[in-house]
């Protein structure tokens, strides 16, 4: 059974910073693209970082772009974003999720790059 549970989000203020973590259970993400996603209340999911399995192949919208960072380590089956500068647009819940692309949303055919298993989410909350 796959597993991928999220963890680290919280209360930040603006200019702050949080680092999600996303283990994952039950398969092997060696050689897996592995996708950020965030929700804002009443909003869609959208786009937030992916990685492919042969990083540092990153992609990321412009919202987030040069503030925000995704990392893994295969060795411990998890995955990471490192997010900076925080500001309360970036209030959401974040889900993590093995994908099969990894690419501008646009130029992707497949709905959120084509995301199979999914985390719970971890709440990050951007105030002063």
């Amino acid at each position: 059974q796959v597993q991928l549970v999220e963890s680290g989000g919280g209360l930040a203020q603006p200019g702050g910073s949080l680092r999600l973590s996303c283990v994952v259970s039950g398969m092997t993400i060696k050689y897996s693209y592995m996708g950020w996603f965030r929700q804002a209340p009443g909003k869609e999911r959208e786009e937030t970082a992916c990685i492919k399995s042969s990083s540092p192949s990153t992609w990321y919208p412009d919202s987030v772009k040069g503030r925000f960072s995704v990392s893994r380590d295969n060795d411990k089956n998890t995955v990471y974003l490192e997010m900076n500068n925080l500001q309360p647009e970036d209030t959401g819940t974040y889900y993590c999720a093995t994908v099969f692309f990894c690419d501008d949303p646009r130029e992707v055919t497949a709905t959120h790059w084509g995301a199979t298993y999914w985390g719970q989410g971890t709440q990050v909350t951007v105030s002063s």
